[in-house]
């Protein structure tokens, strides 16, 4: 697997090569192109099922499903199609900026093309675990950013990052080989341009507690130090408290009245 830096390298040279072929404001079009499917298929039912990722449809002549798919809304009440429709501009809104048009082009566009390879193996499939890698992504690069449940709870992007991974995981281990498919298929691009960058924290960590721990073992307990830095010595000698000698403070007029540390042996004879 590449490491993080090896994958920025490979991309800046794509993009050298192949970025004018960019789609700025890719999110736009994905998430107009949802509002306007989600609208027809309000008005005529069963425009949506022409639209869905059917391999048997698209050798029979019907390509337009090759790109269709990614525009097709989650079946559920209107205010989740609004909130899911905000949230997806939003986060590919913020990826777009942080990356750039090259690099979430390439993102989402290889996790369609690996939804589309799963579908000729597995069957049928959507666009609903390629939506949820670019949950991934968002929480994996903005993992402080808050949101608000029901526009009052806050919760940083994070937890809801690790709630979505949690759901994939289950959903993997518990569903059948078509949604197994469809689940590798829609974090692929994740795993692709994420797993290098944990490799890398990884590594940042165990050298973090390694060079902890060397220090940790070349230097002197914290009590040990204090009581060497407190240990008083002998003026003349040198002997130290810290070596179990004996010191005492002389005030005579010999040490000109000023105290001063002597050893016991010295304190007697100076």
């Amino acid at each position: 697997m590449l490491a993080a830096r090896d994958m920025d390298r490979l991309l800046a040279r794509l993009e050298r090569r192949l970025g004018r072929f960019a789609i700025p404001n890719l999110m736009y079009f994905i998430v107009g192109g949802m509002a306007i499917v989600w609208v027809l298929g309000m008005a005529r039912p069963g425009f949506i099922d022409a639209l869905r990722l059917d391999l048997d449809a698209i050798r029979h002549g019907q390509v337009w499903r090759l790109v269709t798919f990614m525009f097709i809304p989650p079946e559920t009440s209107p205010i989740f199609i609004i909130l899911m429709l905000y949230w997806t501009w939003m986060i590919g809104a913020n990826l777009e900026g942080e990356w750039g048009a090259f690099k979430l082009n390439i993102y989402y566009l290889l996790g369609a093309l690996f939804t589309i390879v799963v579908a000729a193996f597995a069957g049928p499939s959507g666009n609903t675990w390629l939506n949820l890698s670019m949950y991934l992504a968002f929480a994996t690069l903005f993992p402080d950013f808050q949101i608000y449940v029901m526009w009052v709870i806050p919760i940083r992007v994070k937890w809801v990052g690790m709630l979505i991974g949690a759901g994939l995981i289950v959903g993997f281990a518990l569903g059948d080989w078509s949604t197994r498919g469809a689940i590798l298929a829609g974090v692929a691009n994740y795993l692709i341009f994420f797993t290098g960058h944990f490799v890398d924290l990884l590594k940042r960590r165990n050298l973090v507690v390694r060079q902890t721990a060397r220090r940790t073992s070349l230097s002197p307990p914290p009590a040990v130090e204090r009581a060497a830095k407190s240990a008083r010595v002998c003026a003349i000698c040198g002997k130290s408290e810290a070596d179990d000698a004996d010191i005492r403070v002389c005030t005579c007029e010999k040490c000109g009245g000023k105290p001063r540390n002597l050893c016991l042996e010295h304190a007697r004879n100076h």
